[in-house]
């Protein structure tokens, strides 16, 4: 039995839900999203809350009942107040900026990382080595921070690269004479 699933998923004010068989839309403040549940749940708008049930009680269907629930709890919180994900830049000489809609990034090879800002997503750069990505849809947002962090992952020995701001960096000892 699923223990996520059994919850509802409340609709807040400002956010309209729509179902229309297995497509659940979400329109909000911040923008429109789509989610298509498998055939295994089934879905349903009561009283202000969303239900999501197993069709059966076979094993993917119980496995597919909490993920069609986060998936819907996603996109109710997305179009209402969105996700976001901060990221670090270490290292000398390392450093972002926001030039039209690119990303500049001066990763220490011998050119610029040019990075272009996907629609839907929003990137600040408060300070040149701290970049914070925004938007309604929790997996592109996602997507786009594990794209910018790929340009060049932090190294264990010195720490340098980019890293998500809440994640640590595991440091090795260097070579012993």
């Amino acid at each position: 039995m699923s223990r996520v699933g059994k919850n509802p998923v409340e609709v807040p004010s400002g956010v309209e839900v729509t179902i229309n068989g297995s497509l659940v839309a979400a329109k909000g403040k911040l923008g429109r999203l789509e989610y298509k549940a498998s055939g295994d749940v089934t879905v349903s708008l009561e009283d202000g809350k969303v239900w999501v049930r197993p069709v059966n009680q076979s094993k993917r269907a119980r496995a597919m009942w909490g993920t069609a629930r986060s998936r819907v709890q996603n996109l109710v919180s997305g179009v209402n107040e969105g996700f976001s994900k901060q990221l670090e830049i270490n290292g000398v000489g390392y450093r972002a900026l926001l030039q039209d809609s690119s990303l500049v990034l001066q990763l220490g090879y011998s050119h610029d990382v040019i990075y272009p800002v996907p629609e839907g997503i929003q990137i600040k750069c408060e300070k040149p080595t701290a970049i914070t990505i925004s938007g309604a849809d929790k997996q592109r947002v996602g997507q786009v921070a594990a794209e910018i962090r790929g340009f060049r992952k932090p190294e264990p020995y010195k720490g340098k690269g980019i890293k998500y701001a809440d994640e640590v960096i595991l440091r090795k000892e260097g070579k012993k004479k």
